[in-house]
């Protein structure tokens, strides 16, 4: 057991080289003159944004809700498109895929109703 993690481990430490090498060779370029300071310059830190000028702030606070109603309506989209192959093979399954199918239908519909009842769904 021990070999087996001691293998992971030297995964861990090689993934962890790769990066902080070049990081460190980057770092160390710049002493040696193979890779320049370059002088700040405001036209490249400008935010770019169609060619004008940017107004008001640039950084806005993200309201969450477009967040969390763009991801209920994924979940909601994606369990809806497993009803669709169900619905195709609704004969061969008889009575016991029937029930099944509404099982599922209805903690579907309990997601929908908690969501509902939490207000996840009104634009306040």
């Amino acid at each position: 057991m021990l070999h087996e993690w001691g293998q992971i481990g030297i995964l861990v430490i090689i993934a962890l080289i790769f990066p902080l090498g070049a990081v460190v060779t980057s770092w160390a370029f710049q002493f040696v003159g193979i890779r320049p300071r370059v002088p700040s310059d405001p036209v490249k830190e400008d935010i770019y944004e169609c060619g004008l000028r940017t107004e008001g702030p640039t950084l806005v606070q993200f309201n969450f809700r477009f967040y969390y109603f763009a991801l209920l309506f994924v979940l909601f989209d994606v369990e809806l498109v497993f009803l669709f192959p169900w619905a195709a093979v609704l004969d061969s399954y008889g009575w016991r895929g029937f029930i099944e199918g509404l099982g599922f239908i209805g903690i579907l519909g309990l997601g929908i109703l908690y969501a509902w009842r939490k207000r996840a769904l009104e634009w306040r």
